[in-house]
């Protein structure tokens, strides 16, 4: 029974698939089969979501802009393309507008703006004529109870001109106004 070899013990089948040479020698650990993956895979799967993301951004639908083109082509309103919206867009200014508003110190503050209606067509421009006393109403009533903290920075006119916008849209319904223009704002 001499002759036979030893069965190996758990430690040396351990040690020998760890790539330990027995004799104090550093051990050699064979990346797994997941590090691979996550290492090639990874970066793989991040530059494939970032190209479908460019293509979602930049390519869009092109059956929109087909027709879009189409549109512009035969002369047709309605189209939202770059082509028809240079071509349709009609500026209506305001008059200018000076309201006093509230501060925290009981000072007086005041607040004037020079504002632009941006629209869609000459048509709605003569359209919302008749309602503009309801317009500025709508605007002096909601600057009046404006602070001056509330108009700081630029996420205060963004907000502004959101709300101008909302309040002047409900106010010529069913005419749509593009946009509200800030072309100046002075608060004293």
């Amino acid at each position: 029974m001499a002759d036979k070899a030893e069965a190996p013990k758990d430690e040396d089948v351990d040690d020998a698939e760890d790539g330990d040479d027995g004799e104090g020698g550093k051990k050699k650990k064979k990346p797994s089969l997941m590090k691979l993956g996550l290492f090639a895979g990874l970066p793989v799967l991040v530059l494939v979501m970032g190209g479908v993301a460019a293509f979602m951004l930049l390519g869009g639908d092109k059956g929109d802009a087909d027709a879009d083109a189409e549109a512009a082509a035969h002369g047709e309103a309605g189209g939202h393309g770059p082509a028809s919206a240079a071509a349709e867009v009609v500026f209506y200014e305001l008059p200018n507008v000076l309201v006093n508003i509230q501060s925290d110190d009981g000072r007086p503050s005041f607040i004037k703006l020079r504002l632009t209606l941006e629209l869609d067509s000459e048509d709605a421009a003569h359209a919302i004529e008749p309602a503009m006393p309801r317009v500025m109403d709508r605007f002096n009533a909601f600057l009046r109870e404006l602070r001056v903290e509330d108009l700081a920075g630029s996420a205060g006119s963004y907000r502004l001109r959101l709300e101008l916008l909302r309040r002047v849209n409900i106010a010529v319904a069913p005419v749509q106004v593009r946009a509200v223009l800030i072309e100046e704002m002075l608060i004293q």
